[in-house]
């Protein structure tokens, strides 16, 4: 916009457009990276160790001071500007910068399935904190690579703006949108974990979120196996407590808790519903909810509440979630079981 307003052309504010990096490519991808870690990840942290993420960044910002102060205080003319071409929009950088957004990208994508698949192997509620928000942010963030892509590959000249001008249009309004949505979407890590970058693995740390009050878990270890663990017997008595004290009704249900009621640790618990029910945690509870729920059916719950209703009883806490988990473990919808339900009896 400044470009096609006649800046680069008009003193003093030539030179501010030619000297201040306006493009922080370099600075792009690690805050892309930080700012999804603050959100879904409860015990993050920014420390020391992670500044090198910003030595790329902090290394053009120099070089830029390095180009203004030969410019402007020893040389008295343009020496690096003698082309009089903006530094920002030179090839390398562009390339460069584009590459770390890119492996930025995908360090965050892995950090959000890692996260994704922690949560549905520790909460009952997984869906709930899953966060559409930080799907939709990734998404864009894709988008803004994708149009980039399109123009190294169609119209590498980045310094021609007539050409240009629909690239940046188009950056300005996913960039806004990511701001203004971001801001209006604040939300509240429901995990705390520790995460590899090299690798994904992710290990549980202790719960302290109000999001599950109750838990305290000083004691929980890794949910990766580490050890052979006997599961016959585990799942025995997993199933008994279950059944026994009706846990699957607990909205807030966690695998910690699980593991508590047993007096054992996480570690056995995710292992023996993993292998031995051949489901995650989430799976498994919404298992016995869909059975609680077809039951009451059955039993004729629906003359006195909705369906709804007897989802959130049996421990659903949205219709949503009490959908999906309900057509995929009783292969129909809940609607079409009532209806099937009331013609089973009809025809007695």
């Amino acid at each position: 916009m400044l470009g096609h307003a006649g800046w680069y052309s008009t003193q003093p504010y030539r030179d501010a457009m030619f000297y201040i990096p306006f493009q922080q490519l370099f600075f792009l991808g690690p805050i892309i990276y930080f700012y999804t870690q603050s959100l879904l990840n409860q015990s993050f942290r920014f420390q020391k160790k992670d500044l090198w993420h910003l030595v790329p960044g902090g290394l053009y910002l120099l070089y830029s001071l390095v180009v203004y102060i030969t410019d402007q205080w020893f040389m008295g003319y343009y020496y690096f500007y003698a082309d009089e071409r903006d530094k920002d929009l030179a090839t390398w950088y562009q390339i460069a910068g584009l590459i770390s957004m890119i492996g930025y990208f995908l360090v965050s994508l892995r950090y959000y399935f890692t996260y994704k698949a922690l949560a549905y192997n520790t909460l009952s509620f997984a869906e709930s904190v899953l966060f559409r928000w930080i799907r939709n942010f990734l998404s864009a963030f894709l988008l803004m690579q994708a149009i980039r892509l399109f123009f190294f590959f169609f119209s590498p000249e980045w310094g021609d703006f007539p050409q240009k001008w629909w690239n940046y249009f188009i950056f300005s309004l996913l960039f806004y949108y990511v701001s203004i949505a971001g801001y209006s979407n604040t939300i509240q890590a429901a995990l705390p974990f520790q995460s590899s970058l090299l690798n994904g693995s992710a290990t549980l740390g202790p719960f302290i979120t109000p999001l599950v009050p109750e838990i305290k878990t000083a004691d929980v270890q890794e949910i990766a196996p580490q050890s052979e663990v006997d599961i016959i017997p585990w799942k025995k008595k997993i199933e008994q407590q279950i059944q026994q004290e009706q846990l699957f009704r607990d909205p807030k249900l966690s695998l910690t808790d699980l593991a508590q009621k047993l007096d054992t640790n996480t570690r056995i618990i995710s292992k023996t519903i993993n292998q031995g029910f051949d489901m995650n945690f989430n799976d498994f509870i919404n298992f016995h909810r869909v059975e609680a729920v077809k039951e009451a059916i059955q039993e004729g719950a629906t003359q006195d509440l909705t369906l709804l209703g007897i989802a959130l009883d049996c421990g659903f806490n949205s219709k949503t979630t009490f959908n999906r988990a309900f057509k995929k473990h009783a292969g129909s919808s809940p609607k079409s079981f009532l209806q099937a339900q009331k013609r089973s009896v009809g025809t007695k």
